[in-house]
């Protein structure tokens, strides 16, 4: 069911320094980018890891949240999936509740969303052949 993991998000405290260590430092390339779907503003980054593998870098940290709605530092854990009605089911039937039902999300890919019993939000996620992921080389 599972397939991998397909992002880390982090919310960045100030995201030149944050794409200037993980572009240079690790290595990462710089893959794309989303803005805000109601604002329009710079919201997410991506950088591409390995084929499929991405860090999320959320605009959010003290430094340059226009929203100033989360901390910096860890966001979420992702997990890529094959089927998100059938991964969404499995994690029912074990006995959790979804904060998110499955959904289709600004970057077009399929996501629900549980938080894991340490308050660990995560996302499993469906990737669809039209979003920035599936169609990253």
């Amino acid at each position: 069911m599972i397939k991998g993991t397909a992002h880390v998000a982090i919310t960045a405290k100030n995201m030149d320094e944050s794409l200037k260590f993980y572009t240079e430092a690790m290595g990462f390339k710089r893959a794309f980018e989303l803005n805000h779907p109601t604002t329009g503003d710079p919201w997410i980054v991506y950088l591409n890891v390995a084929p499929g593998q991405f860090v999320e870098l959320f605009y959010g940290g003290a430094d340059d949240n226009p929203w100033k709605s989360s901390a910096a530092g860890f966001n979420h854990l992702c997990f890529e999936v094959d089927d998100i009605e059938a991964a969404t089911k499995q994690v029912q039937d074990a006995g959790y509740t979804m904060t998110s039902l499955p959904k289709q999300g600004v970057d077009k890919n399929w996501q629900s969303w549980v938080t894991d019993p340490n308050g660990i939000r995560i996302e499993l996620m469906q990737i669809s052949p039209e979003s920035p992921q599936g169609k990253f080389t």
